[in-house]
């Protein structure tokens, strides 16, 4: 099998790199996180002239793109360049959502997303529900033509500069019932909705949602009543692919700037590169990304097959992608010493993400056993 890029895909991935690396620096992507936004509208509106925005939609929805080997190319850039613009809530979550289940009407809104005019956010995990993607107890009951929704969303990623919300819930069902689920497009200012946002420790935000009686119109409803929920299993593994490949982004830099460092720092006289020991340490993390490189590549490859192989692939990336991510992290501060601690120094703000990895949609214990399952489903 042929695992190089096409020539379009290397071309937009060389494109992206040279962006990234020409205009978005550490500091300026600091200050960003620190504004109320949580990130540069400036850079966000870039994003979207250049086409990255739009490369993962397919053409049938207005964009350039879509397939699975074009989110891990361009989430391997951003993780590169720890770009902490909304790709992630807005494109992969909101707009996936939208591209898998909107009418119509509903799909007009993708131009708005891919031009950068539009943010969205995916109000699905709750207090209770930690991992589990079909625990949902917000609650959706009919009132005339339209709907009422009551609950509380954990952790919503993009949450307070999101123009809308897709609030998944129950219109039937037990608590963790997969059938059952409904999605529904929130306007964020809508009577009765509350957002607490705050800033995570790897420089993204995240919002806690309140809603109490909103109330929608039948327009609101995002697909058929109650089967929501393969688009949302579908989405979060489409996310997972997505991070999994931000890792072995971050994980490269993190690494190459270790590996600078150890050809420079010198102790007892000597660079400590020369010391066997640190050199056996970065043979093992560069053996260590290469498989998890290979994870997501065969992820990626997978993703368009049945549902149980899709699943089991992406839990086998993103388990390599929170393990192996650790691993570097860890050995990057390490060898480091104090200096990787500080604000000002790179590899520590890599270490935080690639930690914040592991956590989203699933840390490594959750889908080693989810990986288990899906195969005894298989067999």
């Amino acid at each position: 099998m042929d695992f190089t890029h096409t020539e379009e895909r290397q071309l937009f991935k060389d494109s992206v790199a040279r962006v990234i690396a020409d205009t978005y620096t550490l500091d300026a992507r600091n200050k960003a996180a620190e504004t109320d936004l949580g990130f540069s509208a400036e850079k966000w509106a870039q994003f979207a002239k250049l086409g990255a925005i739009g490369a993962l939609f397919s053409e049938e929805d207005g964009g350039f793109g879509g397939a699975p080997f074009d989110v891990t190319v361009l989430f391997e850039e951003l993780g590169r360049g720890l770009v902490n613009e909304p790709f992630l809530a807005t494109a992969i979550l909101g707009g996936g959502l939208i591209a898998e289940l909107g009418n119509a009407e509903q799909k007009a809104v993708i131009e708005e997303i891919i031009a950068g005019t539009k943010q969205l956010a995916f109000a699905h995990g709750e207090p209770k529900s930690r991992y589990d993607a079909s625990h949902v107890e917000t609650t959706a009951k009919k009132s005339g033509d339209g709907w009422v929704l009551n609950g509380a969303k954990a952790v919503v990623l993009n949450g307070s500069a999101a123009d809308t919300l897709i609030v998944s819930a129950r219109s039937s069902g037990a608590a963790w019932d997969e059938d059952g689920l409904s999605l529904f497009l929130v306007p964020a200012d809508a009577a009765g909705v509350a957002r607490h946002s705050y800033p995570s420790i790897d420089g993204l935000h995240a919002a806690e949602v309140r809603l109490d009686n909103v109330a929608v119109g039948a327009d609101a409803l995002l697909g058929a009543e109650g089967k929501a929920w393969p688009a949302i299993e579908k989405v979060i593994a489409r996310a997972n692919l997505a991070l999994a490949s931000e890792a072995i982004g971050a994980m490269e830099v993190a690494r190459d700037m270790t590996i600078e460092y150890l050809k420079t720092r010198k102790q007892f006289g000597v660079v400590i590169g020369k010391f066997q020991a640190l050199q056996h340490r970065m043979a093992t993390v560069l053996l260590e990304i290469e498989q998890a490189r290979s994870s997501v590549i065969n992820a990626a490859g997978r993703f368009d097959g049945s549902r149980v192989e899709r699943e089991m692939a992406v839990s086998s990336a993103k388990t390599l992608a929170g393990k192996i991510g650790r691993l570097v992290a860890e050995e990057a501060i390490q060898m480091h010493g104090g200096i990787a601690m500080t604000w000002e120094y790179a590899v520590g703000h890599f270490a935080k993400r690639l930690v914040m990895i592991d956590h989203m949609f699933g840390d490594v214990d959750y889908h080693v056993a989810r990986y288990v399952a899906l195969s005894k489903e298989a067999a």
